[in-house]
């Protein structure tokens, strides 16, 4: 007798709407937040490939009553034979951001797949592989639409991509960047899917289809081989944690900025501030932002090379000695630079509770532009972000994991509520988690309120490096000359600017009543039954 799952209640916050009602779909027929999740991720690997996909990294969290959170750190090692002197034989004085030698570290995002259904493996009954990637393999076989942000960024990146392989054939329609609107296919990205629905997620690093990537990519010039896929494993870790007034919220440990977005909110507690969107709001997360993005840049690496635990830094003397340096009146000079980065946040909370944070990426937009032939799976350039500086505190190692922007977020509040909610966007992702939190958990806005209002970020910028502040047009201009008289180099940006990121939350109440929030910057929605 077959067994039929009941439908679950739930929700998916993702920020693109095909990749949401593939998660909730699933809820529907019986799935758990973990499987929606990556019924999600999947959909938005095909219909948002600028942003993710099967040769991207993922970081998740997740959360079920009764139980610490888990976090699985999903992201790829530097290849055996990436070392300085490949690169210096190539004529390189830094890792290039495109192309084959771009694709130089594993991509995890599968593996990180695979340690949370095995994490959501007691929670009952487990849909199977073919139903959870059934959206995704339609629209890469039969078809989708181009998004506005997926043409801008080919628009905007074309010249730099055009030259790697595979990159025209599947992403330019008669050699230039598509409109929004035209139709999009990837078949060989469906017979991917269909065979790891068939085969198994591990199938991907050491089966057969982990030797027709490393085949494609050593063809091609990258220092990856199939060795280096087989030696990949997802990792779970205990989450880093901090304790609130209010609650405590978790992110992911090192090599994520995780420890940055949890240091912004332990500073401001202790800065506080009167209202959401006022002079003290902004000034002091800012000047949070650039205390603990210090921290992050003189420490926070791979793990296994660091001297000090990432832990030291959320204690409350660190803390308060770091709120200490912070002047309420005037902006910290910040010549630093910006790390780049673009991708998806999703979040799922089922009817049982049990929530999901999740980043999934490329690094940057399309990655490294590199498509392999045999597979259609679009690879990672996260490797660009090492340096060929033995000193640096992100040097290049075999085997080493670069620093990674990525860190989904969660909140356990002491009045019984839970909430997953995350950002895209490099150095924008611990900023906009900070603008999120404390305007709806400190300051009462409503959920969609406080995602759609308008935001900053400290850097990050379309062209290169940067260290000034934008603001969305929307802000009031009094706060605007005020953060300026207080020194901070403010530049105006457009009313919803996608530079800012796309951001999303889903909330549970102790009552079991569902709370959701899309970014109005993306193309996302917030799907929920």
């Amino acid at each position: 007798m077959l067994h039929t799952p009941m439908a679950r209640r739930g929700m998916v916050s993702a920020p693109h709407h095909l990749a949401a009602q593939s998660g909730l779909a699933v809820l529907r027929e019986g799935g758990n937040a973990v499987e929606a999740a990556i019924a999600a991720v999947a959909t938005a690997g095909v219909v948002y490939p600028h942003m993710c996909g099967l040769g991207g990294d993922g970081y998740w969290l997740i959360a079920e009553p009764g139980r610490a959170p888990v976090s699985i750190d999903g992201a790829g090692a530097a290849a055996a034979a990436a070392t300085t002197a490949f690169y210096a034989e190539r004529g390189c004085a830094e890792i290039p951001r495109y192309g084959p030698l771009a694709a130089a570290t594993v991509a995890g995002a599968v593996s990180a797949w695979q340690a949370a259904l095995e994490t959501s493996s007691r929670w009952g009954d487990a849909l199977p592989l073919s139903r959870l990637f059934a959206d995704a393999i339609h629209y890469a076989r039969h078809g989708f639409a181009v998004t506005a942000a997926q043409a801008e960024a080919a628009d905007r990146l074309g010249s730099r991509l055009a030259t790697a392989p595979g990159y025209v054939e599947t992403f330019a329609v008669d050699g230039i960047a598509p409109a929004a609107g035209a139709q999009m296919t990837i078949p060989a990205l469906a017979d991917t899917l269909e065979r790891l629905a068939l085969r198994g997620l591990d199938d991907f690093y050491r089966g057969g289809l982990g030797h027709y990537i490393g085949a494609d990519l050593q063809r091609l010039g990258s220092p990856l081989v199939s060795e280096d896929l087989a030696r990949h494993r997802s990792v779970r870790r205990r989450p880093l944690s901090l304790p609130l007034s209010c609650g405590t919220v978790y992110n992911t440990p090192p090599p994520t900025q995780g420890l940055a977005a949890l240091m912004i909110l332990g500073l401001f507690d202790r800065l506080g501030a009167a209202r959401a969107d006022g002079f003290d709001h902004l000034h002091r997360l800012v000047e949070a932002t650039k205390q603990a993005f210090l921290v992050r840049n003189a420490h926070v690496t791979d793990p296994a090379y660091m001297a000090v635990h990432a832990t030291t830094y959320l204690a409350a003397g660190p803390l308060d000695r770091l709120a200490a340096m912070i002047d309420r009146r005037k902006a910290l000079p910040w010549p630093q630079g910006d790390e780049p980065g673009d991708t998806v946040w999703i979040g799922v909370i089922d009817g049982d509770g049990r929530a999901v944070s999740v980043n999934h990426s490329l690094a940057s937009a399309f990655g490294s532009g590199v498509v392999l032939p045999q597979t259609g799976i679009l690879w990672h350039n996260r490797a660009s972000s090492f340096r060929l500086d033995a000193e640096d505190r992100n040097a290049l190692l075999p085997g080493r994991k670069p620093r990674h922007t990525l860190c989904p977020a969660l909140a356990v509040l002491n009045d019984g509520r839970i909430m997953a909610y995350g950002a895209m966007g490099g150095d924008g992702q611990p900023q906009t988690q900070a603008a999120i939190f404390t305007r709806h958990v400190l300051f009462g806005q409503p959920l969609q309120q406080a995602v759609t209002a308008p935001r900053w970020v400290l850097g990050r910028d379309w062209s290169g490096t940067a260290s000034d502040l934008k603001l969305e047009a929307r802000f009031d201009p009094a706060l605007v000359a005020a953060l300026r008289d207080a020194g901070h180099a403010v530049t105006e940006a457009s009313a919803f600017d996608t530079l800012m990121g796309h951001a999303g939350a889903v909330l549970r109440r102790p009552s079991g009543l569902l709370e959701g929030a899309a970014d109005p910057r993306g193309d996302g929605i917030v799907a929920a039954f």
